[in-house]
């Protein structure tokens, strides 16, 4: 059953449309995730989704309500950790537990997601002195302290370390194994590969896919990726020629090839017959990295984000 369900979206700010008919159903008890570049519309999905935002046409359901004109127990239902977060620099960490749920009738117990999230030796540090992955651990607290039904996470690992980083994920498939419905926003390809059940790709407003990771990745017009570094100069044009190759590029000294498994046995071939040898040669599967790169057509998009408009008051959401 859809907990999370949007059907013909639209929002525009000023005569710029920057989501365009956007819809999908997010299941019960799983994590999807919205892909897409950076102004692609992802963040403002989500905040038509949080109430943030009122759509300009379409309809956003969560738990059956409206999260407008059902703000108050929408707010009940859905905790929320915003792109861009911030709190008073000397609220210690306890401080800021205990206030966030004060704001719900029946909280859950903050000390308990204090332990879960690894903050219990943090409850007396100043939200200033907190290292950016403590941080995002206590965003994730205040986002489930309200005992949600549903939370949506966005830009989440954003400026993390490849360790903090790979913790944040760990805690998410927590979260989802714990009963609560994560509506994941990113721009990491291996963030989404690794954690979503399914997946959107909005680009320019759209959804461009919707599946699971491994059903996108599937999509890719190529499903292999050889990698080499050879012993001499090779005709870059014959290795375009070879059977089902879909590019050839250079990256940092290194040739990458992207095809099939039978253009590998092709690649080893042509090598064979030129003399030439394939220093740390590697052979992977393709990535969602590489599906999103066929998806859209670019990895960034190159025109300006949009200019944000005004948010309502929060103070009562959060």
């Amino acid at each position: 059953m859809a907990i999370v369900e949007v059907k013909g979206l639209r929002k525009a700010y000023g005569v710029r449309p920057v989501v365009d008919g956007i819809g999908f159903a997010v299941e019960e008890g799983e994590i999807f995730g919205i892909l897409g570049p950076n102004g692609a519309g992802k963040t403002t999905t989500v905040e038509c989704v949080e109430g943030l935002r009122v759509p300009d046409a379409g309809t956003v359901s969560v738990c059956g309500l409206d999260p407008v004109a059902d703000r108050d127990r929408v707010t009940r239902l859905l905790g929320a950790q915003l792109q861009e977060s911030e709190l008073q620099p000397k609220i210690t960490v306890r401080e800021a537990l205990e206030l966030y749920a004060s704001f719900y009738e029946h909280p859950a117990d903050w000390r308990a997601l204090a332990e879960r999230l690894g903050l219990t030796d943090r409850l007396g540090t100043r939200f200033a002195k907190l290292s950016g992955g403590q941080k995002q651990r206590l965003f994730i607290a205040l986002a489930l302290v309200g005992a949600p039904r549903v939370v949506v996470l966005d830009e989440l690992t954003t400026g993390l370390d490849p360790r903090a980083r790979r913790d944040t994920w760990r805690l998410i498939e927590e979260i989802r194994d714990g009963g609560v419905t994560v509506l994941l926003v990113t721009h990491f390809m291996e963030e989404a590969q690794r954690l979503c059940d399914r997946v959107a790709v909005i680009d320019r407003g759209r959804v461009t896919a919707l599946d699971t990771p491994a059903g996108l990745i599937g999509r890719a017009s190529a499903s292999t990726v050889i990698s080499f570094t050879p012993s001499a100069p090779l005709d870059e044009t014959e290795l375009a020629r070879l059977p089902q190759a879909v590019s050839v590029e250079h990256r940092d000294g290194r040739i990458v090839v992207n095809g099939t498994d039978e253009t590998v046995d092709a690649v080893v071939s042509l090598l064979a017959r030129h003399r030439i040898t394939a220093a740390r040669l590697r052979v992977a599967d393709a990535s969602l990295d590489d599906a999103f790169l066929d998806l859209t057509g670019r990895q960034r998009p190159t025109g300006p984000a949009p200019t944000p408009v005004p948010l309502p008051d929060e103070g009562s959401l959060r």
